[in-house]
């Protein structure tokens, strides 16, 4: 029996790109925990600490798709150095004024700063594009490209927090700014994968693809996603705590990843008639149903179980979002169009985490899950809406 992830890497060069956009892409999950770490060591504040990481996570939301706009019109070689150059100098400026005790302007200035870092899983997915766009292959990649984004954001934490604890309490956005420009030098040195540069059609020059509505309904609807997530980061850790089992909350948040590692490995190597249109809407409905059962949970088993049914069907609902995406978008604004559904899943994330934490201050680790079910009602109104528009359209396009 064939391995589509084998024949996957069977084009020549896709192994190097990989591994070189999975090194750069550590550097977002180590920066916003490694800015928290490093400020309640030196600084002994988190209100501070959450609030410049939550700026550096809007910065990103914001800056990382007009990078990836640019990397369109001008190319991965000649973009990508000096935003990660600029990135990686803002963290080392955030790292010096938090160790010099400089006033706390400084360290929001630099964290801006530190948002230029550019969207590295939209730069994979691109070259993955220009090698199997219009193939069966190109979902396997998309999957697997959104399994190695959740492997990143479960190794890319603990390992920054560990760095910070361990040896300095700089040591994390400093190895995520080194992971950053060698993970970045070793992609652009790889010409001969990178996506070829295209004339923009007459009157598109210039016009961002959040111009067109079916991009802003998936933006959005990648935005309710990560309410969810954030929502069940925060209320998990907090209802461990509750629970007198704090450390139980990483076993809860890896079997949310674990859930939606494997569906979205198994998705990506199926071949589904399905059309995409009808395939999101599926995902949005089963994405709504299964916030449910987190408002019934009693205990960590419990949790640990409804958080895994969640997760099941998060990673092929993203690859069918950017599936779809791949079919709007010509070649010169698809890194671009990435990028925005990447950042509405930040934006969203930050969002879940601060609505759900106010309420878990204010009635208790389980009341936060009320977010993830409104979120989870607008995936489903959102996926409805985005189904509507593209049967209507004939973008009745198949998987397989």
């Amino acid at each position: 029996m064939s391995n589509p992830y084998r024949e996957l890497f069977a084009a020549p060069g896709a192994k190097a790109f990989a591994l070189a956009g999975l090194l750069a892409r550590l550097a977002l999950p180590m920066t916003g925990i490694g800015i928290i770490t490093m400020l309640a060591l030196l600084r002994g504040s988190y209100a501070l600490a959450g609030a410049v990481s939550a700026t550096f996570v809007l910065a990103y939301a914001l800056l990382s798709p007009q990078i990836s706009r640019r990397v369109d019109r001008r190319g991965q070689g000649r973009v990508l150095p000096a935003a990660a150059a600029i990135s990686a100098l803002g963290l080392l400026l955030l790292c010096a004024s938090a160790w010099s005790q400089a006033p706390d302007w400084t360290l929001f200035a630099a964290a801006l700063l530190a948002g230029a870092m550019p969207s590295m899983s939209a730069m994979v997915r691109a070259r993955w594009t220009a090698i199997y766009r219009g193939q069966p292959r190109l979902q396997t990649a998309y999957a697997l490209e959104t399994v190695l984004d959740e492997v990143t954001f479960i190794a890319g934490p603990p390992l920054s927090v560990g760095l910070c604890v361990a040896l300095a309490p700089a040591a994390g956005p400093l190895a995520a700014a080194l992971l950053l420009l060698l993970g970045v030098a070793a992609l652009v040195l790889q010409r001969a994968t990178e996506p070829p540069l295209e004339t923009p059609a007459a009157g598109r020059a210039g016009a961002s693809v959040l111009r067109l509505a079916d991009v802003r309904l998936l933006a959005l609807l990648m935005v309710a996603m990560g309410v969810i997530v954030g929502t069940v980061d925060i209320v998990s850790v907090a209802f461990a705590a509750q629970a007198g089992q704090p450390a139980a909350a990483s076993w809860v948040l890896s079997a949310y990843a674990a859930g939606s590692a494997l569906a979205g490995l198994l998705f990506g190597a199926a071949s589904l008639p399905t059309p995409l249109h009808r395939l999101l809407l599926l995902g949005g409905l089963a994405t709504a149903a299964t916030t449910l059962p987190l408002l019934w949970v009693s205990s960590i088993p419990a949790l640990a179980g409804a958080v895994l049914l969640a997760g099941l069907f998060f990673a092929p609902t993203m690859i069918v979002a950017m599936s779809l995406v791949e079919r709007l978008l010509p070649a010169q604004q698809l890194t671009e169009g990435i990028t925005w559904l990447l950042a509405g899943l930040n934006v969203g994330i930050a969002l879940g985490a601060a609505a759900s934490g106010r309420l878990v201050d204010g009635a208790g680790a389980a009341s936060g899950f009320r977010v993830a079910l409104c979120a989870g009602a607008g995936v489903l109104l959102l996926a409805l809406w985005a189904h509507g528009r593209l049967r209507r359209q004939g973008l009745a396009l198949a998987t397989a």
